[in-house]
């Protein structure tokens, strides 16, 4: 009885020792720069006929194409996205409206910039733009420093677990377990973009990691 009683205490004691741990959270942040641009151009042109709506809105993608090759985009950078046409009558008299879309595609971020500020020349070219017509930048490489980031965010997690063990007495030990949260991208100064606003091509990218220490 005696060595049971020992022998349980002593699986108890054992136990609770192997119980000892921390959980803290890892952060890791990278400033980058986005590798993709994407531009949908979406315009139109009304008219009481209908094949004056169809020439003007021809006549719109011929400018918006040799605004594009002004700026020493290739012309397989612009692909026509899509095309409707729309009516209504008021009065007895019908009017038409041909709406269009372009889309730019490039990894020539520089030379994108410098289209999105200079949208206004499309106007001057008597170019409608409707809304949603707006500048998007995207950062594809995220594989590329996804180590490197989960490597420097448990790092921070240690950092923070010996912070506690220093304050309690203890020492950190080996990892128990972890979770790698989601990589976010965001605006790297808060601006996401959207109508009337012009997305950044500089970017964050974020991660938080869940890591639970042996405390010995």
């Amino acid at each position: 009885m005696v060595l049971g009683g020992y022998l349980l205490g002593d699986g108890l004691l054992r136990a609770k020792e192997a119980e000892r741990s921390v959980t803290v959270r890892g952060l890791a942040e990278r400033d980058v720069t986005a590798d993709l641009a994407t531009w949908t151009i979406s315009y139109s042109a009304s008219s009481t006929s209908l094949a004056q709506a169809q020439a003007k809105a021809r006549s719109d993608t011929d400018a918006i194409e040799a605004f594009f090759a002004d700026l020493g985009f290739p012309e397989d950078a612009l692909q026509p996205t899509g095309a409707n046409v729309s009516s209504y009558t008021n009065d007895g008299i019908t009017t038409y409206t041909v709406r269009q879309r372009l889309a730019l595609r490039t990894e020539d971020i520089e030379r994108a910039q410098k289209a999105v500020a200079r949208q206004f020349d499309l106007v001057g070219r008597g170019v409608f733009l409707e809304e949603g017509s707006g500048m998007s930048y995207a950062f594809t490489k995220l594989n590329d420093i996804k180590p490197e980031m989960v490597a420097e965010a448990t790092r921070d997690a240690r950092a923070a677990a010996q912070q506690f063990a220093q304050d309690s007495g203890a020492k950190v030990g080996a990892i128990k377990d972890a979770t790698q949260g989601y990589f976010s991208i965001e605006a790297r100064d808060g601006n996401s973009g959207g109508w009337g606003q012009s997305d950044s091509p500089y970017k964050k990218v974020r991660v938080v990691t869940t890591v639970n220490f042996s405390l010995d």
